[in-house]
C-alpha cells in the first residue's frame, strides 16, 4: 500500500520506506505522524536480504565470503541478532572413500549486540582425496573454520575428511577423527574388521524441525562405519551431517549415505537445509556410491567409475562425496561446501511483501533487488506481469601452472552504459508455470601443477551464468599453462604461458569480456599473461613481472546498496565484478601481476604468483564476483610448477521497482 503526503504524491511502498535506509529523511508532516515509527540496527556487509515473516520484517546479512559485519547504531526492536554460523564441509576420500563430515552448525537467537565492527571469516571446503597430486589413497582434509567475532567469539570447525582404502597399509584408517564439526565416513575395508567413522565434535540429538536452536556445541554428528559382512562388499561409510549420524555401507549393498543437515529460515524466510554429509563410495559388480545428505552433501561414485565425488554444495557446509573404485584405478574424492554466515535482526513491522520470489531480497532506492548467489528461480507473485533488469556475470576462469591468470566471467546486462551489447528488459508473467531459472555459474579451478614438470594443462574454464531468455554469460577462460602455453577462450579470455615462445591471451565472447594477455617470450622470468576483464583487456607478462588482469566493471548505481557488500573494492569505490586474474613468473625477486588492473587486486580478482615463498597460488578469486583466478609461479628449489588458484562463482541479480 502506498502513503500520501500533504501534496497528494504518493510515496514508496511503507516496507520500502523502512528498509531503504530512508525513514530520517521523512518529515513527520507528510504522513501526520507525530513521531517515526521505530527502526532497527543500523549495520552493514555481506549481502543483504530483507523479508517478512508474518507481521515481522527482518534484514538478514548473508556471507559467502569473509568479510565484516559493522553496526554503527543501535536499533528500537532491541540491541540483538539472531546468528548462522557453518563451518566448510570435509572432502571425500579417494578410492573407496567415505563420505565428507558437514561443517558445525550453530544457531543462536536474540544475541546482544553492540555498536562496532565483527569480522566474519568464512571456511572453505576441505579438499578430496586424492585430487592436487595427492597419492591415489588419501582421505580428504578437514573443512575450513568458520568464525564469527561477537565478544564471546562464535567459533565452527570444519567438517571431517572422509577415510580411504587401506591398500597395503594393513592398518585400516578411519574417518579422519576430531576436531570436526561432523564425522568424515570410513573407507571401505575389503574384509577388514570394521573401519569406523568420523567422530563428531557437535552434538547429536537434533529433533528435527525448523530453526531449532544448536546447543554450545553446535549440531554435528558422527560418520558413518565401514563394515564387511559377507554379503556388503567393500563399501564406505557416509559423513555425519548436522541433523543425522552418517550411515554405514548396506548390504544392497551401496556406499552409505550422509546425514541429512538441519532447516533453516535465517536467510530468507524460507526454510533451507544447511550442513548435510557425503555420500561413501562403493566397490563391486555395478553398485552405486551413497547419496549426500539434505543440506548441500555431495554423492559418492560407485563401481566401476574413475569419476570424483561429487563436492559438497557452496555455502553450505556440506561434505564432500567419496569416489568408487574399479579395482585398478580410482576418481578423487569430491571437495567440500564451503560454510556460510548469516545474521538477522528485526528492522520493522508491516505486512507488505515483495513482488516475486528467489534469492536474497532487499529494497534499495525504491527498487526491490533479488540476488542470487547461487542457482535457483525466479517466480512472480504479485498476480501482474512484472518487467524486470537484470545483470547477469558467469564464474571466473582458473590460473594456470606457471601460468597466464584466469578470464573473468562474461557480464550481460538490460542497464544501458554497463556493457556494449545492452540486452533488453524481460516480462516475468505471473504464477509457479511461469517462473524463471537462474543459473549461477561456478568458478574455474586453477591448475594443480604437481611435481617438477607440471601437468601442462591450462586452467578450468568458468561455468556459464543464465537468467531465463536472455543470452547466456560464458565462464571465463583458463590461463594458460607451461607447455600448454595459449591462454583459453572465454567471456574473457584467459593469460597466455609458455617458455620461449609467443602464447597469445585467449578470446573473447563479443560484449561480455576482453582478450587475455600475452607471454613475455624474453628471460629470465617469462612472465605470463592476465586474464581479460569485463572492462578491459589483461595485459602481457615481461621479463621481469607477470600481466596485470584486466580491469572489471562497477555494478550499476541501483545495485550500490550502502549496506550491502555485493562485488568487491574497484579502482573507484566498491560494487566491483569481472576483473581478469594476475599472471604468474618465474624467478626471484621477480613479481606477480595484479588482478583487476594494476594497482589491485581490485574487482576479487586473485593475483599472480610469483618465486617466493610459494610457487602454488593459494589466493582464490572473491566468490560471487565472477573475476579470475592468479596464475602459479615457479619455484626452482626444489623445482615445481606451481598452481594456479580458482576464479571466482557468478551472480545474478534481478531489479524492478518497488
Amino acid at each position: 500500500m502506498g502513503f500520501k503526503n500533504i501534496k497528494g504524491n504518493v510515496k514508496n511502498s511503507f516496507l520500502d520506506y523502512f528498509v531503504s535506509g530512508k525513514a530520517v529523511q521523512y518529515h513527520t508532516a507528510e504522513f501526520g505522524l507525530r513521531e517515526l515509527p521505530p527502526t532497527g540496527l543500523t549495520a552493514t556487509g555481506g549481502v543483504i536480504s530483507d523479508y517478512t515473516s508474518g507481521p515481522a520484517v527482518y534484514r538478514a546479512h548473508i556471507f559467502t565470503s569473509s568479510g565484516t559485519f559493522s553496526v554503527s547504531a543501535p536499533g528500537t526492536f532491541g540491541d540483538t541478532v539472531d546468528y548462522l554460523v557453518v563451518a566448510g564441509g570435509g572432502g571425500g576420500g579417494s578410492r573407496l572413500g567415505g563420505g565428507g563430515g558437514a561443517g558445525l552448525l550453530i544457531y543462536k537467537t536474540s544475541q546482544p549486540i553492540s555498536p562496532g565492527p565483527y569480522a566474519v571469516t568464512v571456511g572453505g571446503g576441505g579438499v578430496g582425496g586424492g585430487s592436487g597430486g595427492a597419492p591415489t589413497n588419501s582421505p580428504g582434509t578437514v573443512g575450513g573454520t568458520t568464525t564469527f567475532s561477537l565478544p564471546s567469539a562464535v567459533t565452527s570447525i570444519g567438517g571431517g575428511g572422509g577415510g580411504t582404502y587401506p591398500g597395503s597399509t594393513g592398518s585400516p584408517p578411519t574417518g579422519i577423527r576430531g576436531p570436526a564439526g561432523s564425522g568424515g565416513g570410513g573407507g571401505g575395508n575389503n574384509g577388514n574388521p570394521t573401519v569406523t567413522g568420523g567422530t563428531g565434535d557437535g552434538d547429536s540429538g537434533n529433533p528435527g524441525g525448523i530453526d531449532i536452536a544448536s546447543p554450545a556445541n553446535g549440531w554435528g554428528n558422527d560418520g558413518g562405519s565401514s563394515i564387511f559382512p559377507s554379503s556388503y562388499n567393500s563399501a564406505a561409510g557416509g559423513g555425519g551431517g548436522a541433523y543425522s549420524l552418517g550411515s554405514p555401507n548396506t548390504s544392497s549393498p551401496s556406499g552409505g549415505p550422509g546425514g541429512d543437515g538441519a532447516r533453516y529460515t535465517i536467510a530468507n524466510g524460507t526454510a533451507t537445509y544447511y550442513a548435510g554429509g557425503g555420500g561413501g563410495g562403493n566397490y563391486g559388480g555395478s553398485n552405486p556410491g551413497g547419496s549426500g545428505g539434505q543440506g548441500g552433501g555431495g554423492t559418492a561414485s560407485g563401481y566401476p567409475s574413475t569419476s570424483p565425488g561429487t563436492p559438497g554444495t557452496y555455502a553450505t557446509g556440506g561434505g564432500g562425496g567419496g569416489a568408487g573404485d574399479t579395482g585398478s584405478l580410482s576418481g578423487s574424492g569430491g571437495n567440500g561446501g564451503s560454510g556460510i554466515v548469516v545474521v538477522r535482526y528485526q528492522i520493522a513491522s508491516l505486512t507488505a511483501t515483495a513482488k516475486a520470489t528467489g534469492g536474497a531480497i532487499s529494497f534499495y532506492s525504491g527498487k526491490t533487488i533479488h540476488t542470487f548467489t547461487s542457482s535457483g528461480f525466479f517466480e512472480n507473485t504479485s498476480g501482474s506481469s512484472l518487467t524486470v533488469d537484470h545483470v547477469v556475470v558467469a564464474g571466473g576462469g582458473g590460473g594456470g601452472d606457471l601460468g597466464g591468470g584466469g578470464g573473468a566471467g562474461g557480464v550481460r546486462s538490460s542497464i544501458s552504459g554497463l556493457m556494449p551489447g545492452t540486452d533488453t528488459q524481460i516480462t516475468v508473467s505471473p504464477g509457479a508455470p511461469n517462473k524463471v531459472t537462474v543459473t549461477v555459474g561456478a568458478g574455474g579451478l586453477g591448475n594443480d601443477g604437481p611435481g617438477s614438470t607440471g601437468t601442462n594443462t591450462p586452467g578450468v574454464t568458468g561455468s556459464a551464468s543464465s537468467f531465463g531468455p536472455t543470452t547466456p554469460t560464458t565462464g571465463g577462460g583458463g590461463g594458460g599453462s607451461h607447455g600448454s602455453g595459449n591462454g583459453q577462450p572465454g567471456g574473457s579470455g584467459g593469460g597466455g604461458n609458455s617458455s620461449g615462445s609467443v602464447s597469445p591471451g585467449g578470446p573473447a565472447v563479443s560484449g561480455q569480456g576482453n582478450v587475455g594477455g600475452n607471454n613475455s617470450v624474453v628471460g629470465p622470468g617469462y612472465g605470463a599473461g592476465g586474464g581479460g576483464g569485463a572492462g578491459g583487456s589483461g595485459s602481457s607478462g615481461t621479463s621481469t613481472t607477470g600481466g596485470d588482469g584486466g580491469a572489471g566493471k562497477q555494478l550499476p548505481a541501483i545495485f550500490q546498496n550502502p549496506v550491502s557488500t555485493v562485488g568487491a573494492p574497484g579502482p573507484s569505490g566498491l560494487y566491483w565484478v569481472a576483473g581478469g586474474g594476475g599472471g604468474g613468473v618465474q624467478g626471484s625477486p621477480n613479481t606477480g601481476g595484479s588482478g583487476g588492473g594494476p594497482g589491485g587486486p581490485f574487482a576479487g580478482a586473485a593475483p599472480g604468483r610469483a618465486a617466493t615463498p610459494s610457487a602454488d597460488n593459494t589466493t582464490d578469486a572473491l566468490q560471487n564476483t565472477g573475476s579470475g583466478g592468479g596464475g602459479g609461479g615457479y619455484s626452482s628449489s626444489p623445482a615445481a610448477y606451481g598452481k594456479g588458484s580458482n576464479g571466482g562463482s557468478g551472480i545474478v541479480l534481478i531489479a524492478y521497482p518497488s
